[in-house]
């Protein structure tokens, strides 16, 4: 063979080479992205580029994998969404003492479903990996909450806390938001 015909080989086994890595960062990229949703892009902005989140996001899933995380039974669930409904009975009257007693609830049912309950960012990041829709709002409430311990949230803040709470903890129950029905028409027979 020719030496013309080694060199393009080479150079074509060169360009397969450099380019598995390559494609391969893009397909994680991508399956990142789709699974992370919002909060890939926080977690990019958070560490300055594509390059750093992805490995800390493959580390929370790696993390959450290993966790027992297991959903709640019947009985549990429902004890919950009768605690669920009393905090929201409670906003009527006392919006703050509201907002303390459904974070309390939320965090009850995250370590019930097997969460650990460490510290706040820890427990927002491994809520990501399975609930990647709300925990941006999470996020949002236990700043909101943050801010009613400095006196700083006024009620429609801690309105707004209290639905933020309530999203996650619908989710973390596998419950779907309860929603008032359109009556069914009656067929009447003749």
């Amino acid at each position: 063979m020719d030496a013309w015909v080694w060199i393009v080989v080479v150079l074509v086994a060169i360009v397969i080479v450099a380019a598995v890595p390559l494609i391969a960062g893009q397909q994680r990229t991508r399956r990142l992205r789709e699974r992370f949703g919002p909060e890939y892009s926080r977690t990019v902005k958070e560490y300055g580029g594509e390059q750093r989140a992805a490995p800390i996001l493959s580390a929370r899933e790696k993390r959450v994998e290993a966790l027992n995380i297991h959903p709640l039974a019947q009985g549990e669930a429902t004890r919950f969404a009768n605690s669920w409904r009393s905090v929201q009975a409670q906003f009527v009257d006392d919006p703050s003492g509201a907002i303390v007693q459904a974070d309390l609830l939320v965090n009850e049912v995250m370590q019930a479903r097997g969460y650990p309950i460490g510290d706040f960012e820890q427990r927002a990041a491994d809520v990501s990996v399975n609930h990647p829709r709300v925990v941006q709002n999470y996020r949002a409430a236990h700043d909101i909450a943050l801010r009613r311990g400095r006196g700083e949230a006024n009620t429609e803040d801690l309105r707004q806390a209290m639905v933020y709470y309530r999203d996650l903890f619908d989710e973390l129950l596998e419950t779907e938001p309860i929603t008032a029905q359109e009556p069914q028409p009656v067929e009447v027979r003749r």
